[in-house]
């Protein structure tokens, strides 16, 4: 009797055991058809200048800050000032631009 219930126990542990080893291999098998992605920790200077040349558009731009997110994403935040308007932007990039935001800076009272 006693053997059975340390049988059906043993059972139920290495049934759970099994299904976490399947989850684990699942998630392994997605990274892998997703791929590695590029790290692009060399393109700073690229991404700051054509993010300034995007920025470029609304005034004399002013870069604040060039910040590695992940392997393969750099923004940029900065400023764009026409004279009559100031303007921050955050810009994300790749290889190339993925992404551009551009929001007024209101004026101090």
């Amino acid at each position: 009797m006693m053997a059975s219930a340390l049988l059906a126990g043993s059972a139920l542990a290495l049934s759970a055991c099994v299904a976490s080893l399947a989850v684990g291999a699942a998630g392994m098998a997605a990274r892998g058809v997703a791929g590695t992605p590029t790290n692009n920790e060399q393109a700073h200077p690229a991404a700051a200048t054509d993010c300034s040349t995007r920025a470029s558009h609304y005034g004399k731009v002013s870069i604040i800050d060039v910040e590695q997110r992940s392997p393969s994403k750099i923004v940029v935040w900065g400023t764009a000032d026409d004279g009559k308007q100031r303007r921050s932007f955050e810009c994300s990039y790749g290889t190339k631009i993925t992404g551009f935001k551009l929001r007024p800076i209101a004026s101090p009272r």
